[in-house]
């Protein structure tokens, strides 16, 4: 639990207090003085007697008992003042705002470790250091501004950068977004991302608590943790957006597997937030507008009115609602159609978008609303574009739009664009407890974001049966490596995953009399691979189609001579469209399942899903139609489609093994070739890590 002290002190203390305003103990002190804090405010520099018409204490030795400490001194003297602070004054809440810590250096990763082992010691909570601190309803204790409008129903805001937070509450404030708390965790010495989560997890009030979370976060240190916390919290009704940055090399690795060349680091934060049901968002001006939207009512469905006085922007609005996959419904035929353009100017369009012209007034757009809420049934919510060149004031139509807020069951979502022209009435808007959106794209990209990322998946799924004692004795009897095709055969029988059956030989004499047993023709071709080069493709270690006895003695004494080869597999040959599933181990995200279009193009076009196991069928059945060439599945140009059941069950069967088996570190079954019939593996490599 958070110390009372950090959240809601009754005395604070700034330790590197100054009157110049321009330095963090100065801004620190003036925010402080200015917030809604009500309790004792005491000072302490040994230069100063009195800073901003406070008292000021030469050192922390002569204070009275505290219950909160913000240090803005530099990091050789936090040691000694936390020491004293401890156990001497009572003190339990600190922000460390000063740097020169484990960021820096060995010699200042020290410092902190002692400071965090002496507030631990009394139970205490540390936000920071290097950080630009902390606020809530109760106080500011920070020194960056701007100082956002604190509401009990705004926005928490957990951050790992505090610049990056300066930027954020810049924009959201612009826009009229509130805030209930802002916590710039800086180096995470003690509370980190995971921990704020975790409180608000378990001290979640229905009735008080904010149900809007806001994340911008550089690493995931615990991401089971964030997964249990996020899924609890928005399974009690809160939205979470998030920002993770650094994912485009922080991943990347020399790969000895397909999967291991799919699985960067920002792959499996893809999959942790889908599955805890955070919408995942690229900068700051996505993450502030997926957070506005969460403070309308929620969306019911994906069918939008566009309404606009403006034809270009709800152009674009169509289109990108229409490519995120919404809905803009034609209401140009709809009964209610005819009486509704009768109210407009002459040349209005009611075909949606819904174009009232430049002209079109207040009551006008109160018309069109009031149609939307109660005639259009196809409608889900409506978007309302209504700028101005500047010709006219828009007072009455933002008043009106409010008015039409509060009334309708339907959200209804504002763009106002003219930011100069009209940004005092917009300001009114604003103040009066509204959001607006003055980009239209940007409020259609996060519309689609929030209404396709799907809810938490459950804690515990119900995974498919497999032989788990058969699993583990195959796993305890073979070493850490690749493992024998004998040996992962039986881990694939035993977890019920289909695959071809198949034949190691090493001498001509058994190829011609496996090719004998089985009948090699034309209409039993056959399938010879090298075993033991990684990539047998590259090093023209596949040979299709072979019908006859002659071809299999020649190709065996091909393949054979191979660098690296110790033997041949054969087996008949089968036909579909090449899919695959993978799974690779990460020491903090587990096992991640890939599964998508596979064959040798695999890493060139990278179209697959991932996800964290364990993953139902269910969920990877849905997740299947998300891939670019789901309709290759499907079947086309008369190929055969991929069974979509059977598949996605072979992928709940890799999850389940994998969770039986957690010493599996890499696994690729790529090909697996699907049809109606059949979605059966051909090719497989499993590594272990014991």
């Amino acid at each position: 639990m958070i110390a009372k002290e950090l959240l809601n002190p009754k005395s604070i203390v700034i330790c590197g207090a100054s009157s110049d305003i321009h330095k963090p103990g100065g801004k620190a002190l003036k925010n402080l003085l200015e917030s809604n804090f009500k309790g004792q405010v005491y000072a302490v520099n040994p230069k100063e007697t009195e800073v901003q018409g406070i008292k000021c204490y030469t050192k922390v030795e002569d204070l009275p008992q505290v219950d909160c400490a913000i240090l803005c001194i530099a990091a050789k003297f936090c040691s000694q003042t936390v020491d004293v602070l401890t156990q001497q004054k009572g003190t339990k809440g600190f922000i460390i705002i000063s740097a020169g810590f484990s960021e820096e250096n060995a010699e200042g990763a020290a410092i902190e470790k002692h400071i965090v082992d002496s507030i631990n010691a009394v139970g205490g909570s540390l936000i920071g250091p290097n950080c630009t601190g902390f606020l809530n309803t109760n106080y500011a204790g920070c020194f960056d501004t701007p100082i956002p409008t604190l509401d009990p129903h705004g926005v928490d805001f957990i951050t790992g950068s505090g610049a990056t937070a300066v930027f954020i509450k810049e924009y959201g404030i612009t826009n009229g977004l509130t805030f209930n708390s802002v916590w710039a965790v800086g180096n995470s010495a003690q509370l980190g991302i995971e921990d704020v989560l975790e409180h608000l997890d378990e001290t979640f009030d229905p009735e008080k608590s904010s149900r809007v979370i806001m994340l911008y976060m550089e690493k995931v240190g615990d991401p089971q943790r964030l997964l249990k916390h996020s899924r609890s919290l928005i399974n009690k009704g809160c939205h979470i957006a998030a920002i993770k940055s650094g994912g485009s090399a922080a991943g990347s690795r020399a790969a000895s597997s397909h999967t291991g060349a799919l699985a960067t680091n920002d792959a499996a934060v893809d999959a942790l937030f889908r599955k805890a049901g955070i919408v995942r968002c690229q900068n700051r001006q996505e993450l502030t507008t997926v957070c506005g939207v969460f403070m309308y009512p929620e969306l019911k469905g994906n069918r939008c009115a566009v309404i606009t006085h403006a034809g270009g922007p709800a152009v674009m609005l169509t289109d990108v609602l229409s490519n995120g996959g919404m809905e803009i419904p034609s209401l140009k035929d709809h009964p209610a159609s005819p009486a509704l353009l009768e109210k407009l100017f002459g040349g209005s369009s009611v075909g949606n978008p819904i174009d009232f012209l430049a002209t079109g007034t207040a009551e006008q757009l109160g018309y069109i609303i009031d149609a939307v809420e109660n005639d259009y049934e196809d409608i889900d919510f409506s978007v309302v574009i209504f700028g101005s060149p500047g010709l006219f004031s828009n007072r009455e139509v933002y008043k009106l739009l409010d008015e039409k807020m509060k009334t309708c069951k339907k959200p209804i979502f504002p763009v106002l664009p003219s930011i100069i022209n009209v940004k005092d009435e917009i300001q009114e808007f604003i103040d009066r407890g509204r959001i607006n959106f003055p980009e239209e794209c940007v409020l259609g990209n996060a519309l689609c974001k929030v209404y396709n990322t799907p809810k938490p998946q459950p804690e515990n799924v119900e995974q498919p049966a497999i032989d788990v004692e058969r699993i583990r004795k195959t796993v305890d009897r073979c070493k850490s490596g690749y493992m024998e095709i004998a040996d992962y055969n039986e881990l694939l029988d035993a977890a019920g995953i289909s695959r071809k059956k198949s034949v190691e030989v090493d001498k001509v004499e058994d190829a011609l009399a496996f090719a004998k047993e089985v009948g090699c023709s034309k209409d039993v071709p056959l399938v010879m691979k090298v075993v033991g080069p990684l990539h047998k493709s590259d090093v023209g270690g596949v040979t299709l189609g072979v019908k006859d006895l002659e071809t299999v003695e020649k190709e065996f004494n091909r393949l054979i001579v191979i660098p690296e080869t110790y033997a041949v597999e054969m087996y008949p040959m089968l036909d579909g469209t090449d899919v695959y599933i993978g799974a690779i181990k990460d020491p903090k995200f587990g096992h991640q399942i890939f599964f998508g279009l596979g064959g040798i193009f695999i890493e060139v076009l990278k179209d697959v899903q991932s996800a964290l196991a364990p993953i139902t069928a269910a969920e990877a059945k849905e997740m299947l139609t998300k891939l670019r060439g789901y309709k290759i599945l499907e079947g086309v140009r008369g190929q055969e489609p991929v069974n979509i059941d059977l598949y996605a069950e072979q992928v709940a069967r890799v999850s389940a093994l994998v969770q039986a088996a957690p010493e599996i570190a890499e696994m690729d079954l790529n090909p697996l070739l699907g049809n109606p019939r059949y979605v059966t593996a051909v090719d497989a490599r499993i590594r272990l890590e014991k």
